[in-house]
Order: structure tokens, then C-alpha cells, then sequence
């Protein structure tokens, strides 16, 4: 997250996080005006604190229009138009004839200023906006993004479920494979590789984690949930295989099979899913990249800013604490 005039992907993490916006504007303190519930700001108040020409404002609005629509840029006319001009006519200095006038809102006005490349208050603002969104990202996270996974209210029972499904896999390793213990981290690494094509060290390496820290407490739910599915499904696979052969199988044989299993078509949609929230996730909060899932890096939406980092986001330990009577009723299954 370094050229932001450079990544739309970086831009859209930006705009996307709520409260990082909130706290620029409040770094930022520009006055524009309120019309139809949101701030909103005329060119010429751009090309004023950009300190920039008309021409080059017109050049930007062309050539970048379907990205500044997405944030908020928007034309006036009929009788938005007229309402905005009775409202704030006397502060126009131009356009008060015109059949149109183009307006920014903040998050339109935040995207011009990460993309406008020949103004020095916009390159100052854009070295501004990442030291705040970071700031905002730790403060959100208490202090550390390594487990941001954690504060999402689907994580819990997925890491629940998880447990469960990893003793199937686990036993069938024990019942239906001729090889010593080292199978179980073999074969691990081996689902692994086949939905985010890395082993249990590559990731914790990319993290940055202690030996003593398990990897799958750093993994969004919907990840937790695919490598249950995988796990839990090819222990079925192991006992039909070990039931017809009459035999435990072999490395090879469960190597073949773990790789046939990943291309089914049922899987591919759910690994592809899987590899772009791992992905986009950990570069969005944790600026961290994966390498081999590269190409699978988009933005992070509005609904994960919340998810991970708005008001419905908590703790891991609030959560315990708030489904203690659950846990309880399921021991005493």
C-alpha cells in the first residue's frame, strides 16, 4: 500500500473502511456543504485546495469517470440541480447558468486526491491518508491485525466445527494409511497446497508466526469451513478406498487422491472463494501478501470492513463470554 495513484485496489481499501475516512476528514477539516445528506464539494472547491486548473480537474473527471461515480462524484440536474442552487447559489462562483454542474462527495474527493499525480497537496494528503488508515486498522484491532480473523461473528463455530472435522480426518489418517506419524502434517500440508497453494510453514512464515502458534486460529471462517469440508470428505473417500482395496493405502495412493478431490467441480467455485477472501483479507488488513494467491487479491468490501472492524465486530474472548450457555449444552451432549 505504497503508490496509491498506482493500485485501484488499494484506493477501494481505502474507501471502503468507514472509519479511516471518518478519521481523514477529521484530520483533513476541508468545509464543503451538506446537500441531500452527504457533504458534498463543487469543482471549483477541488481545484481550490488541490491548487490545480480547470483543465486538469476535466482531464481526471474523464479519464477516471466510472471510478469517481463509484465513490460519489456526481452530476446535477433538473431538480437536484435547482434545489442545490437556491441552497448554496451564492457560493458558486461559476456554473450558476449551466444545465449541469458536477459535485464530490468526501469519498470522491479522497479518490481524486489519491490519483492526481501534479499536485504537491494531494501527494502530502495521500502520505497523510495511509499513516491514518493504518492507525485506524491497529486502533480497531487492539494494537495488532493477526488475528483480526477472530472478530468476525462467524469465526467461533467455524473453528468449533473445525475441531471436529479435523479428528475425522485425523482417524481415518490412522485407520487407512500404511505410514508412520509423520502423515499427519504430510497430508495436512497436502490440503493445504490444494486450496491456497501453500504448506502449514509457508503460511506461518507469511505471517509471521511462532513455531507455538497454530495457523488455522489466523484463518477467516469461510477457510476453516472449506478445510473441514476437505478434511471430512476425504476421510469418506479413504474408508471406501481402504473397503475396496481390503488394504490400508498407501502416500501415493492418498496423494492421487487429494488431488483428484480438489478438482472436483463441486469444490473449484468454494476454493476460488476461498482463495480470494484469504487473499484480499490479509492484504487489506494485514498488508501482507501471498505470494501464489496473488492474483487473487481484490479490494475488501464495505460489508468485511464491517464485519471485521465495525460495531458487530468483538473479541474473540466477548464472544465465548456471550455463547457460554451454548458451549455448555453441547458438552453435556
Amino acid at each position: 500500500m505504497n503508490d496509491l495513484t498506482g493500485s485501484l485496489i488499494d484506493r477501494q481499501n481505502i474507501l471502503n473502511n468507514k472509519d479511516a475516512i471518518e478519521n481523514i476528514r477529521k484530520y483533513i477539516g476541508i468545509n464543503g456543504v451538506y446537500f441531500e445528506g452527504e457533504l458534498r464539494f463543487t469543482r471549483q472547491q477541488i481545484i481550490d485546495f488541490y491548487d490545480i486548473d480547470s483543465s486538469t480537474i476535466k482531464r481526471y473527471i474523464n479519464n477516471n469517470l466510472r471510478e469517481l461515480n463509484e465513490s460519489g462524484y456526481r452530476i446535477l440536474k433538473g431538480v437536484s440541480l435547482q434545489n442545490f442552487k437556491k441552497q448554496f447559489g451564492s457560493t458558486l462562483r461559476d456554473g450558476l447558468k449551466a444545465p449541469s454542474l458536477g459535485v464530490f462527495n468526501f469519498r470522491a474527493f479522497l479518490n481524486l486526491g489519491m490519483i492526481l499525480v501534479e499536485s504537491d497537496r494531494a501527494k502530502l494528503l495521500r502520505g497523510a491518508m495511509l499513516d491514518i488508515v493504518i492507525d485506524t486498522l491497529n486502533s480497531k484491532s487492539g494494537g495488532s491485525t493477526k488475528y483480526v480473523n477472530q472478530r468476525d461473528e462467524d469465526f467461533l463455530f467455524a473453528i468449533i466445527k473445525e475441531a471436529h472435522y479435523r479428528k475425522d480426518f485425523t482417524t481415518a489418517l490412522n485407520l487407512y494409511l500404511e505410514m508412520g506419524n509423520y502423515k499427519y502434517s504430510l497430508f495436512t500440508d497436502a490440503i493445504y497446497k490444494a486450496i491456497f497453494r501453500g504448506d502449514a510453514l509457508e503460511y506461518k512464515q507469511i505471517l509471521q508466526l511462532k513455531e507455538q502458534e497454530n495457523e488455522r486460529h489466523t484463518m477467516y471462517a469461510e477457510v476453516l469451513t472449506l478445510i473441514s469440508s476437505f478434511e471430512t470428505g476425504i476421510a469418506h473417500e479413504m474408508r471406501k478406498k481402504f473397503e475396496e482395496l481390503s488394504r490400508k493405502l498407501t502416500a501415493t495412493e492418498l496423494s492421487s487422491l487429494i488431488i483428484e478431490f480438489s478438482k472436483h467441480p463441486l469444490y473449484f467455485p468454494l476454493i476460488e472463494e476461498a482463495r480470494n477472501k484469504m487473499a484480499s483479507r490479509d492484504y487489506g488488513f494485514r498488508r501482507i501478501i501471498h505470494e501464489k494467491l496473488q492474483p487473487y487479491i481484490k479490494s475488501v468490501s464495505l460489508e468485511d470492513f464491517e464485519r471485521f472492524l465495525g460495531d458487530k465486530s468483538k473479541e474473540l474472548g466477548e464472544r465465548i463470554q456471550e455463547n457460554i450457555e451454548v458451549f455448555k449444552r453441547l458438552k453435556d451432549r
